[in-house]
């Protein structure tokens, strides 16, 4: 059960991640003039949505495990670089959705950061 649990937040991880990277790199290269406060409010959402579902993951391990992953080095740098792009990028995205002037292709940089940052934690945990 604890694999299926895993494997169904990866899922929402993943396309959470791909569609932030689609949303900010579209918005910022793709279309001009169209609702950008929506478009951040979406971005925050799905933003919101990594850092919960990131969450899970550790959540799910404490609940099954009675302990916290155990990782360290390289993995727990990634961890922080991606924890970090969480709250950039919500800020980021609620300061558009407020100002009406959004930072598309830093917001593209952060999501492409974090995807990078989940390999190494992958890999290195």
């Amino acid at each position: 059960m604890q694999n299926l649990i895993y494997a169904l937040i990866q899922v929402a991880h993943n396309f959470g991640a791909t569609a932030i990277v689609a949303l900010a790199g579209y918005s910022a290269w793709g279309v001009s003039g169209r609702p950008q406060r929506r478009r951040a409010l979406l971005l925050a959402a799905l933003w919101a949505l990594q850092a919960l579902s990131g969450a899970l993951f550790g959540a799910v391990t404490y609940f099954y495990d009675h302990q916290l992953p155990d990782i360290h080095g390289v993995a727990v740098d990634a961890l922080v670089i991606k924890m970090g792009c969480a709250v950039l990028g919500i800020s980021l995205a609620l300061h558009a959705a407020k100002t009406g002037r959004p930072l598309w292709g830093l917001s593209f940089l952060l999501g492409l950061t974090a995807l990078s940052a989940a390999a190494f934690l992958r890999w290195f945990s």
